[in-house]
């Protein structure tokens, strides 16, 4: 089995290189994987010792960064390993100063995982949420690598818990120990064997808190602001912005910040025409005196994290589509009302926080201009729906702890 899924593998790469010749993004995902093993040669030495941190993506990389800080505060002599298997992480996090080698993972043939595991050779290794890899996990567990999964996320529809899931169970065996988000994924997990997994919750919780003890001062936000109220729109689509678009040309004595989930210029043209208020994008407000403007579309990353902390009201953007939910539990750390779309059931945090009160699901354009009219023009209901927001992540800190103290009790390290 291992050898046919090994060479299934192989073929599909093969495929994947015919695909990036007309898709963008696919190109990244095959171009960026040809210098993976000359980076690890040049970077880590076979003396270096190493721990590996794998995420699929930037939400995986999110959840695995306060264990990574973590580690490297108490072990500073290890070297950090990263990699990614999607270009929307490698692509946005490739310097990241959390790991001191980040690279795309090579797929997952057994050739790969051999040469993989000679060149960073880690002492231990973690995987970040649900993504496995069985042959990467085989040779761990030959080598006797320490491995963890942290913020686990099971659910029963997954291979591992059908009559055909025998191979990926196999490949679990690697695992010291499963930390995961939920009860329910406790269950899951022990139903086909497994006794060595602790409830931990969600390390985002602990990413997201964090983040109310940096600086998150950004003077051109003030000054767009004015002193007034504001609802920031943040990673939105335009079936997103289909909805709220509405809201925002008849509310008044309001501030509204969108930031886009992408720039492209269609998208971007689109916006422009949908407002009718007077729009500043960041690329042009240089020079511009930005109380003038009631809308402000924030064309670039990286910003978006501190732009929460100066909302009244945050609108999430993903739950209108396909492409997924983006992070509510940013805007939710600040203690401000969250909104988002309904289509949200792969994201169990979303739930939850609606059920604490802290967030409120629309499905339609009515609805939405109707509760976003209400949270920016009602104060009582809007700093109570908000202090829900706030404790519900308060209260599910600790995740990290729970790692950590484990991680150091088995002496791994």
């Amino acid at each position: 089995m291992r050898v046919l899924y090994s060479l299934l593998t192989g073929i599909t790469y093969l495929v994947l290189h015919i695909v990036a010749l007309f898709v963008p993004k696919m190109k990244l995902f095959v171009q960026g994987r040809k210098t993976v093993f000359q980076t690890l040669a040049e970077k880590i030495k076979p003396n270096d010792k190493v721990i590996w941190f794998h995420a699929a993506s930037l939400g995986e990389y999110e959840q695995g960064l306060p264990v990574m800080e973590k580690l490297r505060q108490l072990y500073p002599s290890y070297k950090i390993v990263l990699t990614f298997f999607s270009p929307s992480g490698y692509e946005i996090r490739k310097n990241s100063p959390a790991a001191d080698v980040v690279v795309y993972l090579p797929m997952d043939t057994l050739a790969n995982a051999k040469k993989f595991l000679k060149l960073a050779h880690p002492d231990m290794a973690f995987f970040i949420k649900y993504e496995f890899w069985p042959n990467y996990l085989f040779e761990l567990q030959k080598a006797h690598v320490p491995t963890y999964l942290i913020s686990g996320l099971f659910r029963p529809n997954q291979a591992f818990f059908t009559w055909y899931g025998g191979f990926y169970r196999k490949a679990f065996k690697a695992f010291n120990h499963f930390f995961v988000q939920y009860e329910s994924s406790k269950s899951l997990i022990e139903s086909i064997g497994f006794t060595n997994v602790t409830v931990s919750g969600d390390t985002r919780y602990d990413r997201v808190s964090r983040i109310l003890e940096q600086d998150n001062t950004v003077p051109f936000i003030e000054e767009f602001i004015n002193g007034k109220t504001a609802v920031v729109f943040g990673s939105s689509w335009p079936k997103d912005e289909e909805m709220f678009s509405g809201f925002i040309n008849s509310q008044p004595n309001t501030k509204f910040i969108i930031a886009p989930h992408t720039f492209g210029e269609s998208h971007m043209e689109s916006i422009r025409q949908t407002i009718t208020k007077p729009v500043v994008f960041f690329t042009e407000k240089e020079g511009e005196n930005l109380k003038e403007y009631e809308v402000l579309v924030i064309n670039t990353i990286g910003l978006l994290g501190k732009i929460y902390s100066y909302a009244d009201v945050a609108y999430v953007g993903g739950g209108f589509g396909t492409a997924g939910l983006h992070n509510i539990l940013e805007p939710a750390a600040f203690g401000i009302p969250v909104v988002i779309g309904p289509n949200h059931d792969k994201f169990p945090e979303a739930k939850q926080l609606t059920h604490a009160g802290g967030c409120i699901v629309v499905h339609d354009k009515a609805e939405t201009e109707t509760v976003l009219a209400n949270l920016a023009n009602d104060i009582t209901y809007r700093k109570e729906t908000g202090s829900n927001a706030g404790n519900f992540v308060a209260q599910n800190r600790g995740a990290i702890n729970t790692i950590i103290n484990h991680i150091q009790h088995d002496g791994r390290l």
